[in-house]
This record gives structure tokens, sequence and C-alpha cells, in this order.
């Protein structure tokens, strides 16, 4: 009879750790084990909590993970350009730039995308879909940050204390300081140029590393800049998503389309030194200069011959190669450069995009235009150096330069006799083939 009684009282004491205590309704509900504390939701249990901003979570590894935050830690390291992470997921997504993988496809247009929510960005293209608007003005946008951005100048959060320039984001307001200070706190140990802020001074340092980390997939060429890659996959698929107002012309890259439309504005704001010859953009300057100092760095290993660029010198290589990879669909002619195709192709076509206001005459380049327009101007802009005679076009001023030098670099192969310019070699071998 003791025995059952003892039973009783062990079920009935089992019973009582197993339901909540009795205690009065404090809209709390307390537990007495373990176990129970172990069923929480992670609403209600997050033990684990961060002394500098108390946000608090519910295991260790995530607490870990929130306080690099604070302390700046970035770990994870990219193998290819040594960038660091705080998270391997954010290394992982960087990654996809040295790779080129796009895993994430639009369904509308196919357009493919390193990262799940730059698609679903990209979607609202096609939706119209912009679900967050400013409370002050009532503009729409597509995601929080663009909102959380606009939002600042409405209140003018970053402001310049000098100068009351307003910025968005607090990095543009610290490099704008920084053209009040002059300071600028990263300096190239090599050519001594200072930047003003990490990633400009990471950028440069490949010109003098000669770093290429960004590889085409494609044919393996490298470039120092994810920039430069993406512009140069457009020579593979044939895309040209730039195209000009004026003559609808479309190019590969943007820079492309503004160095064009310059054509049709005559903006040319680098000027020659030496000739006063206008051009677009400083590397165009650049590259003209050498015509007038004669620097000539890049050497063919075949026949020797130099020249200014490295572009000229693939090109010329081609000659000895026999390569011609580009071929008319009309009549079969083949062609070693994709330009001289699109060029000859205008043949069957008989599309002139380039047309002389003066006399509406219509040419296939824009540097036939350009020479056909000093006839209409008188413009001379290429001068000897020797006799100070004038010319038209530069070819025309190298071949009364050799007047003056006796260079002659065409020969004949039967005679030997030897010519200023390939037409005069040509003119002359009729007399032999009669």
């Amino acid at each position: 009879m003791a025995s059952k009684e003892l039973t009783e009282a062990s079920k009935l004491q089992d019973n009582q750790m197993l339901q909540p205590s009795e205690k009065p309704n404090t809209g709390e509900m307390e537990f007495t084990i373990a176990s129970d504390l172990n069923q929480m939701p992670d609403t209600v249990k997050k033990p684990h909590i961060c002394d500098v901003c108390s946000k608090d979570f519910s295991c260790v590894s995530q607490l870990k993970r929130h306080q690099r935050c604070h302390t700046g830690e970035k770990p994870y390291k990219c193998n290819v350009c040594s960038k660091g992470f705080q998270h391997t997921n954010a290394l992982t997504c960087h990654m996809r730039i040295h790779t080129g993988e796009k895993p994430y496809k639009c369904d509308v247009c196919g357009k493919g995308f390193a990262l799940a929510s730059t698609m679903r960005t990209h979607l609202m293209l096609h939706t119209g879909e912009r679900p967050f608007t400013c409370e002050i003005c009532l503009k729409p946008f597509v995601n929080s940050s663009q909102l959380a951005k606009h939002k600042k100048t409405h209140t003018g959060e970053h402001k310049c204390t000098r100068c009351s320039e307003e910025f968005t984001k607090a990095s543009d307001l610290q490099r704008h300081v920084m053209t009040h200070t002059g300071k600028e706190p990263y300096k190239c140990d090599v050519c001594s140029k200072e930047f003003l802020d990490a990633y400009a001074f990471g950028q440069h340092n490949r010109i003098h590393t000669g770093e290429k980390p960004y590889k085409c997939d494609v044919c393996s060429k490298e470039f120092a800049y994810p920039n430069s890659l993406k512009g140069h996959k457009r020579t593979h698929t044939g895309e040209k998503p730039y195209t000009c107002k004026v003559c609808f012309k479309g190019f590969s890259t943007s820079s492309s389309l503004r160095s064009h439309e310059m054509i049709h504005t005559d903006q040319l704001p680098y000027r020659c030194e030496v000739c006063s010859k206008g051009f677009p953009l400083p590397s165009a300057l650049k590259r003209h200069l050498m015509v007038h100092t004669g620097e000539k760095p890049y050497t063919c290993e075949v026949c020797s011959k130099a020249f200014a660029l490295p572009g000229h010198l693939q090109r010329h290589q081609l000659t000895h190669t026999g390569e011609k990879p580009y071929t008319c669909d009309v009549c079969s002619k083949s062609f070693s450069h994709s330009h001289n195709l699109k060029t000859h192709q205008m043949i069957h076509t008989g599309e002139r995009p380039f047309t002389c206001e003066v006399c509406f005459k219509g040419f296939m380049k824009a540097s036939h235009l350009r020479v056909h327009v000093r006839g209409h101007t008188g413009e001379k802009p290429h001068k000897c150096d020797v006799c100070s005679k004038e010319f038209v076009q530069a070819l025309s001023l190298k071949e009364h330069q050799m007047s003056h030098t006796g260079e002659k670099p065409y020969k004949c192969g039967e005679c030997s006799k030897e010519f200023i310019n390939a037409h005069r070699l040509v003119r002359h071998q009729t007399i032999h083939s009669k």
C-alpha cells in the first residue's frame, strides 16, 4: 500500500514539472525546466548581447558575425584582387566579378545578373513597379536604399560646414571636405600621385603593377578594370547599346559615343600645342603627339617595323600571318579587322552616315568628312617643320617630308627602283606588266 502511494506521488511531481507553474496572471509564462527554454521562439530568447550597441542574438556565431560591423574586421580575402570581406557570402558574390558568373536570369529579356537582389530590381523596369515612395515629395523608387539616399536631399543630413553644400552619403561629404583642406590621404609610392579614396588609389596602382585580374572567357584577354572587360565582351557579342541621336550609329561603350558626338558638335577641347589640331579626348591627343615626337615604342618581331600604338602593331602583324577572320556576307571578301569590314559593307548598302553640311556630300568615315570639309574652309593644319609648307592631310605631310630626308620606303621587286608612296610604286609596276 505504501509503495502504491509513493508511485502516485512521483507521477504527481513529474506532472507538476512539465506544466507551467501556477502564479498570478502577469501576462508572462514561466518555464521550470531547460527543455522548455530550448523550445522557446528566437523572438523571446536571445541571450547573446553585443556590448557595443546592445543588439541581441540567439547564438554566438551570429553575435561574432555582427561584431565585425564595429571592429571593421574582414577575414575573408579574394584570391584574385585581395579585397577583404566580413562574410563568406559577400566574398562569393564578389568572386562573380572575376569569373563573370551570372546565375540569375531575367524571364522577360534574358539578361543575367550576379545577385538575386539586382535581378529583382531589374524586373521592376519591366513591371513599372516602384514600391518605395518618399513621404515628402511622393517620388517613387524601386528599392529602399535609393529612397534612403533620396530622403537625405530633403534633410541635408550630410552638409559641409564650410560651403553648406549637401550630400546624400557621408563618404561623398568626406571627399568634398578634402577639396577645402587640400588633403589627399592616399599617395602612390611610385609616381607620388595623390588620391581622395582607397578605391581610386587601388585602381591607379594597377598602372604600375600591370595587374590585370579581369579575364575574358572567350579570348582570354586580360583587363585591369571590370568596366574595360565589360566593354570588351561586346566585341564578341556585337552588342552596341549606345546610339548616336544624330546619325543613329551604335557604339559598344559610352566613352566611344561621347567621342563620336563631338564630330557633330565640332567640340574638340584638347588642342595640340604644335599644330593646334583638336581632339575630343586627352588620350586621342596623346596618341597624336607621337606624330610630332616620332615616338614608336612598339616593334614588330618579324620585320622590326615600329609603331606608336599597340593596336597598330597588332593590325600590322596580321600582314605576316595573312589572317583575315572577317568576311563580307555579300561578296565573300575577307578583312583582317572588323572596322574594315564595316566600311566595306557600305559599298553594298550605299550607306554614307557622315554628311557635309556645306555641299551635303556623304562619306563612309568621319575622317574622310573632316578632310573634305577643309576643302571648304581652306584649313591646312599639317605644317612641315623644315620649309613651313602646309597640307590638308597628315599623309601628304609625311610624304612631303621624305623629299627633305630622301627616304623612299617603297621598292620595286623587278628593278629595285624606290618610291615615296605605295601609289607611285603601283603605277610604276604597270611598266613591267606591259
